[in-house]
């Protein structure tokens, strides 16, 4: 598949407004891999896919998890708003073809980040949570952050994010406290 059918095949499963939220991820992850290196095509073609799931029926995505031993059981244990993360890189691999590993797994993590991230999935973990077209509280801090350095740019994100659901009395997904630790024991380790 290549870009103009993976825009083609979001094109019609997002809504506008998500469209060009993607647009402007992709061409974040483009700047970030420009400064910070990385595998330029695999990252803007798993921008592209990042949110090919978010209108699914949560119901569909959660029976999807339900059974499929690929996906992570404990997924439904933590709201919906993961879902589309991962179950979209199962969709993204059965529904149109995309059979690469890493661009699968950017996908599937680019909303919790994980432990020992890939130079390619921190790019787009972090393209999504600072696109120019985020205005939440904390955007701006993030980006600053990314500005000088990629861990630190997503270390900000994953602080940012694990305090706003805590602020809220919402359940963090574990993986999201793994990569923030990851990131805080390999800054004392520099």
């Amino acid at each position: 598949m290549n870009e103009t059918e993976a825009y083609e095949a979001v094109r019609h499963s997002l809504k506008p407004a998500r469209y060009e939220h993607t647009r402007r991820v992709v061409q974040t992850a483009e700047e970030l891999c420009r400064k910070y290196g990385g595998d330029t095509e695999k990252v803007r073609k798993a921008a592209i896919l990042h949110d090919y799931a978010k209108y699914r029926p949560a119901e569909e995505m959660r029976k999807k998890v339900e059974e499929h031993p690929e996906l992570p059981s404990r997924l439904n244990d933590y709201g919906d708003e993961l879902l589309h993360a991962f179950v979209g890189a199962l969709f993204v691999k059965e529904e149109l073809g995309i059979s690469d590993e890493d661009i699968i797994q950017m996908i599937a993590v680019h909303t919790t980040g994980r432990k020992n991230m890939t130079l390619e999935e921190k790019i787009l973990f972090l393209a999504d949570y600072i696109e120019p077209g985020r205005t939440f509280s904390g955007a701006e801090k993030a980006r600053e952050a990314a500005a000088s350095s990629l861990d630190e740019g997503c270390l900000t994100a994953l602080s940012q994010t694990i305090e706003f659901l805590v602020s809220k009395r919402t359940a963090v997904y574990p993986d999201t406290f793994e990569a923030y630790n990851d990131f805080i024991q390999k800054r004392k380790d520099a």
